[in-house]
C-alpha cells in the first residue's frame, strides 16, 4: 500500500532530512513539501494525502493548530525539537512524535507504526456515532437519555466541564460524559473554531468578536491566551475580514 505524504517544516535542514528518508522508501510518495501552514492547507486541498509529517513550532500557526483546524485529518507524525509538546501531539491522535534530530532508525519505526495503525483501523471514535456522508448534517452522541441527535447548524457553542461537555444549541442543551478532544473530531472544521480549552464556537453563529470576546446570542465567550495568536491567523486565512 503506497501512501501519499506531505512534509511541513519551517527549518530547511529538517525538511531535507525527512524528505530524504521519505524518498528512501518506495511505499511512500511525496506529493508536497511545505514551510508553513498556508502552504500546508493548499497542499491538502490539492492532493489526496494519507500521511502528514508536520513540525509543531512554526510561525503564525503551530502544527498543532493546523491539525485542529482540519475537517479531514490524515495520519499524523509530529516532528519537533521540544519534547514537552509530546502530550499535545498524542492528544490529537498522532501516530508518532519524532524528536529532532531525527535518525533513520527512528523514522523507520514511525513508518511501521503508520502501517500498524492502518491495519488495526484505530480511527473509529467510540460512543460518538458519525453521520458519514460527505454532506452530513448531524451526528448522534451518547448520553444518559440514550443517543441524542445533534444538528450541526443548530449548535451555538460547546463548553468543556472537566470530564463532561455541554453542547448548547438553538433548541436544546445536552450535557454528556465526553471530552473536548472527542467532540472536536466530529465537528466540521470549516464552521467550528476552538477559542479556549473550554470553548468551541460555531462561527456561523458568532455575531461579533471584540477584545478577544466572541459574542453569540448575547453570551460573551472569552478566548484563551494561548489560543489568541492562532485564532487571529486562522481568521485571516479562512474568513473574509474587511478592515477599511
Amino acid at each position: 500500500m503506497k501512501l501519499n505524504c506531505i512534509i511541513t517544516d519551517d527549518e530547511p535542514i529538517a525538511l531535507e532530512i525527512v524528505e530524504g528518508y521519505v524518498k528512501m522508501l518506495p511505499e511512500l510518495n511525496l506529493v508536497a513539501r511545505c514551510t508553513n501552514a498556508v502552504e500546508t492547507f493548499t497542499a491538502l486541498r490539492s492532493h489526496h494525502v494519507d500521511l502528514l509529517f508536520i513540525d509543531i513550532q512554526m510561525p503564525e500557526i503551530s502544527g498543532l493548530d493546523v491539525i485542529r483546524s482540519l475537517q479531514k485529518v490524515p495520519l499524523i507524525i509530529f516532528t519537533t525539537a521540544y519534547p514537552s509538546f509530546a502530550i499535545d501531539g498524542f492528544d490529537l491522535d498522532a501516530v508518532d512524535y519524532l524528536l529532532k534530530p531525527i535518525s533513520l532508525e527512528r523514522f523507520l519505526k514511525s513508518i511501521e507504526k503508520v502501517y500498524s495503525r492502518i491495519e488495526k483501523n484505530q480511527h473509529a471514535l467510540p460512543a460518538v456515532i458519525r453521520h458519514t456522508r460527505a454532506d452530513r448534517k448531524f451526528f448522534f452522541i451518547k448520553s444518559d437519555a440514550g443517543l441524542i441527535r445533534i444538528d450541526y447548524d443548530q449548535i451555538l457553542y460547546i463548553e468543556g466541564l472537566e470530564n463532561y461537555i455541554k453542547i448548547v444549541s438553538e433548541n436544546k442543551t445536552v450535557v454528556t460524559l465526553h471530552t473536548m478532544k472527542a467532540i472536536e473530531k466530529v465537528l466540521p472544521a470549516e464552521n467550528f473554531l476552538r477559542i479556549h480549552r473550554s470553548y468551541i464556537v460555531n462561527m456561523n453563529k458568532v455575531e461579533s468578536v471584540k477584545d478577544y470576546l466572541f459574542k453569540i446570542k448575547n453570551i460573551n465567550l472569552q478566548t484563551g491566551k494561548s489560543y489568541r495568536k492562532s485564532i487571529q491567523a486562522i481568521l485571516k486565512l479562512k474568513y473574509s475580514i474587511i478592515t477599511g
